[in-house]
C-alpha cells in the first residue's frame, strides 16, 4: 500500500509540472517578438586598422670561403635535434652532350644508388635506415646536388657516408642499367598526360628545340651513356671551386665550421664548369597544333622568351604578373574562369630565371568545344593589359597579396639558407632577398603600364594547342597558319 501511495504522489507531481510548462509556453507565445538587433555597418570591416608590415630581417647564415674556392653557409636552428645539409655543384642537364641527353639524370640517380668503392648502394640504404637518415643526389638544369639529413647525434656517422659518396662513387653497372630502364619507361609514357606534353613542347617553342633548356632524352641518347661518361663527369665537376655547401640545424657554428674545414679545405681545385652559351632559337610566331584524340579538353599555351631576374624591371613585372595571371583574384582567373566559365585553369606571366631568360607563358585549359573562343579571350586580355588599363585597386590587391604571402616562402631558416645559396651560386647581391619587399612596395600603376607595353609583344607569341581537333568550335586556321607538331617517340 505504501508503494502505491508513493506512485500516486509522483504522478500528481508530474502532471502539475507538465501543466505549468504548458502555461509558460503559452505565455511566451503571446509575447511580442523581440525587435531585431540593428544591422552592423556593412562597411565596418573596412574600418579595421591594418598595421604596417614588420621589418623583414631574416637570420642570415654565416658565410665561410675556403682558400680552394669552396663556399660554406652555416645556419643554426635549434628548434629540433636535426641537421640537414646540401652540396650544390655546378653542372646540370644543360651541360649534357646533345648525343647523350639524360646523362645528368642517370648520373644523379646512380651516384647514390651505385654506392662507393667499399659499400654498395643497398648496404648504404641499410646503414642509413637504421638511423632514420637520408643521403640523396639530384640533378637540375644547371647544377647537381648531394643532400643529407640526420639526427644531431648521428651527424658524424652520416657525414662520413656523405664524404665517401662524394669522393669515391662506384657507379655500379647494375644500377646504371636499372636507371636506364626507368628513364626509358618514362619516355614510353611521356605522351600519356596532356599537361606534360604542353610543358615539354611549349618550352621547345620558346627556347628552340635544340636548346639545352628544352631538349628531351630519347632511347638513343640514353643507350649511348656509359659508366665511363659518369666517372668522367664526376671527375670534371666535383671540385671545391665548383661547390657551395649549406648546412642548417642543431649545431654550434664554430664546431661545425671546424669539421667542414677538416673535410674540404685540403681538396685540390679543379677546372671551373663554364656556363654554356645561350643562343635561343624560338619558333616562328603562329599556331602550333598537337592532336590528342583521347581527350575532351584543350590545353592552350602562348609562349615567347621572358627575362632574367637581374632585369631592373623585375619588380614591376612580378607585380604585373600577379594582377594579370597570378592567382584566384587575377584578371585572367576572374574574367575567363569565374565570369565567362571558359577555363578549368588559367594564368601566366613573364617568367624570369637567374642566369638566362625565362619563358613568357600564358596558359589555359578549356573544353574542346570552346578552344577558339578561349584563344580569342586570352588575346583580348593580353591586349587590354598592353593598353594601360591597370587600376589603383588592382595594383593594391596584387601588392598586398605578394607582400603578405612573401613571408611564407622564407618562413624557416632552412628556406632562407636555400635562397642565400642561390644568390651565391648565380652571383646576385647577398641582400637580394631583403630587397624584394622594398622593390615591390615601390611599384606604381605607371610602372606596370610601362612594362606591359615594353615587354608584351603578341606578334611574337607561338600559340600551342593540344587537344581533339574534331571537337574544336572552329578550325584553328582562322587564326593564321597552323603547324602540326609530331610528338611520336623515336624508336630504339
Amino acid at each position: 500500500m505504501k508503494s502505491l501511495k508513493q506512485l500516486s504522489v509522483l504522478c500528481a507531481a508530474l502532471l502539475m509540472s507538465l501543466s505549468l510548462s504548458s502555461v509558460s509556453l503559452m505565455a511566451q507565445a503571446n509575447k511580442p517578438a523581440p525587435k531585431p538587433a540593428p544591422k552592423a555597418d556593412q562597411a565596418g570591416w573596412k574600418q579595421v586598422p591594418i598595421p604596417p608590415l614588420r621589418a623583414f630581417h631574416p637570420q642570415a647564415p654565416r658565410r665561410v670561403a675556403l682558400p680552394n674556392g669552396m663556399v660554406l653557409f652555416l645556419q643554426e636552428d635549434h628548434e629540433l635535434p636535426l641537421i640537414d645539409g646540401v652540396i650544390r655543384i655546378r653542372g646540370g642537364r644543360r651541360d649534357d652532350p646533345a648525343a647523350k641527353i639524360g646523362l645528368s639524370g642517370i648520373y644523379a640517380e646512380t651516384w647514390r644508388t651505385g654506392g662507393t668503392k667499399t659499400k654498395t648502394g643497398d648496404q648504404l640504404d641499410d646503414f642509413l635506415e637504421t638511423r632514420a637518415a637520408q643521403v640523396e643526389a639530384g640533378a637540375g638544369a644547371d647544377s647537381t646536388s648531394l643532400s643529407w639529413s640526420s639526427l644531431k647525434g648521428d651527424f658524424d656517422q652520416v657525414f662520413t657516408v656523405v664524404l665517401d659518396v662524394l669522393q669515391h662513387p662506384e657507379f655500379r653497372q647494375d644500377k646504371i642499367d636499372l636507371a636506364k630502364k626507368q628513364i626509358n619507361t618514362g619516355i614510353k609514357r611521356r605522351n600519356d598526360d596532356i599537361n606534360a606534353i604542353v610543358s615539354r613542347e611549349s618550352s621547345k617553342l620558346a627556347f628552340g628545340a635544340d636548346s639545352p633548356y628544352a631538349r628531351s632524352a630519347e632511347y638513343a641518347t640514353i643507350a649511348a651513356i656509359t659508366r665511363d661518361d659518369l666517372l668522367e663527369r664526376h671527375k670534371r665537376t666535383v671540385a671545391p671551386n665548383n661547390m657551395i655547401l649549406g648546412i642548417s640545424g642543431d649545431f654550434d657554428s664554430a664546431d661545425m665550421e671546424r669539421k667542414l674545414r677538416e673535410a674540404f679545405a685540403a681538396l685540390p681545385q679543379g677546372t671551373p664548369v663554364p656556363k654554356p652559351e645561350f643562343a635561343p632559337h624560338p619558333a616562328a610566331p603562329g599556331i602550333y597544333l598537337i592532336e590528342k584524340n583521347d581527350v575532351n579538353q584543350s590545353e592552350i599555351s602562348m609562349v615567347t622568351l621572358g627575362i632574367e631576374r637581374s632585369n631592373p624591371d623585375y619588380y614591376a613585372i612580378e607585380t604585373m604578373n600577379e594582377l594579370f595571371g597570378g592567382g584566384s583574384s587575377s584578371r585572367l582567373n576572374m574574367r575567363l574562369r569565374t565570369k565567362m566559365g571558359l577555363a578549368y585553369s588559367v594564368g601566366g606571366g613573364i617568367g624570369s630565371s637567374f642566369d638566362h631568360p625565362g619563358i613568357f607563358r600564358v596558359a589555359m585549359g578549356t573544353k574542346s568545344s570552346s578552344t577558339a573562343v578561349a584563344i580569342e579571350a586570352l588575346q583580348k586580355e593580353i591586349l587590354d593589359l598592353m593598353q594601360g588599363q591597370v587600376t589603383e585597386a588592382e595594383l593594391k590587391k596584387a601588392k598586398d597579396t605578394m607582400l603578405n604571402s612573401f613571408i611564407f616562402s622564407v618562413d624557416s631558416k632552412d628556406k632562407v639558407l636555400g635562397e642565400r645559396m642561390a644568390y651565391e651560386f648565380y652571383g646576385y647581391p647577398a641582400d637580394f632577398l631583403e630587397s624584394y619587399r622594398a622593390g615591390i612596395e615601390k611599384v606604381t600603376v605607371a610602372d606596370v603600364n610601362r612594362v606591359a607595353k615594353k615587354y608584351i609583344h603578341p606578334e611574337k607569341f607561338a600559340v600551342l594547342v593540344v587537344g581533339n581537333k574534331k571537337d574544336f568550335d572552329r578550325d584553328l586556321s582562322t587564326f593564321g597558319k597552323v603547324t602540326t607538331i609530331d610528338i611520336s617517340i623515336q624508336q630504339k
